[in-house]
């Protein structure tokens, strides 16, 4: 697979962030996974990360390519921010990704062969005799991860609020409906039976190009599979090329993903996340959050002048 991502004109401006309120009693410590990672789709032109009031912590950067903080938590209120301005392109999902053939098991890195095996949330030894009963006969590769999409798309309810930290894909089949990352798990698991390595990702998706869906804006979960060279993006929650999307995390499954570990007494006691359009040097990170300026959340795109 030939890629052209580094022609892609990053003609898009858009703030991403969040804000956390953890409640503490007693003592305890959090892992944070929410600065951005490395990405040629994308120039990362103001970050900042609030960490609290001088709450203790360090930074690692784990097996995936995660950069996460352990912090530790002070009793009573702690609060974290996150806020971002980036520029992205204009272009869908896989501009300028041409599908190759896969590699064999054989010829892959050796680093992606765990992207290849059943995980705590991708439980795809429970999966074979479904997927290859669904999609083997579709051809190996791109058209059959693009099948998968389209079947969990048309078949799996999306329900917003429905999700549970203890569902593995093979639980979402059976009972049909979940949130955005059940999609995500199922679609990774069900491509890991055909041997392509899959792995879950979560990030910031802005509404650019599309209406905003009814429910508000939130962090968003969805795969990639590796074809030939490159990580193809594939989300069944929404089952077509989507624009801007802006990765922060990503491993195996849910666990290596989540935006926040617990350990301890900790409550998530408020959540708001943002990700919108702006236009060019007109917002800083830091600024209060106002959607009235957001260029997007219509089927008109919008480029950077």
């Amino acid at each position: 697979m030939e890629s052209h991502n580094e022609s892609l004109n990053l003609d898009i401006t858009v703030r991403v962030g969040c804000s956390l309120t953890y409640e503490v009693t007693g003592s305890a410590s959090l892992l944070l996974n929410l600065k951005l990672t490395a990405d040629p789709r994308r120039s990362v032109i103001f970050e900042a990360l609030s960490l609290g009031d001088g709450l203790p912590s360090e930074k690692f950067e784990d097996s995936h390519g995660n950069r996460v903080f352990r912090v530790t938590l002070q009793p009573g209120t702690n609060c974290f921010r996150h806020d971002a301005i980036v520029a992205v392109s204009s272009k869908p999902d896989n501009y300028g990704l041409v599908p190759g053939t896969p590699e064999s098991i054989g010829d892959l890195p050796l680093p992606l062969l765990r992207y290849t095996l059943p995980s705590r949330y991708c439980d795809s030894d429970k999966l074979t005799d479904f997927a290859w009963d669904k999609f083997g006969h579709v051809e190996h590769g791109w058209s059959r991860v693009q099948a998968i999409s389209r079947w969990i798309h048309q078949n799996i309810e999306y329900r917003y609020m429905s999700g549970r930290t203890d569902l593995s894909a093979w639980d979402v089949l059976q009972r049909g409906y979940g949130v955005c990352r059940d999609f995500a798990h199922l679609a990774v698991a069900l491509n890991r039976t055909f041997n392509l390595p899959a792995r879950y990702v979560t990030g910031y998706l802005p509404d650019i190009g599309v209406p905003a869906p009814d429910a508000p804006m939130d962090f968003h979960a969805y795969a990639e599979v590796y074809i030939a060279g490159s990580w193809l993006t594939t989300d069944a929650r929404f089952d077509v090329p989507r624009i801007g999307r802006i990765k922060v995390a990503c491993g195996q499954d849910a666990v290596d993903g989540a935006f926040s570990t617990i350990y301890g007494g900790a409550d998530l006691s408020y959540f708001e996340v943002w990700a919108y359009q702006v236009a060019p040097g007109t917002v800083g990170v830091g600024d209060p959050v106002d959607l009235s300026v957001r260029l997007d959340n219509s089927r008109t795109v919008r480029t950077d002048p």
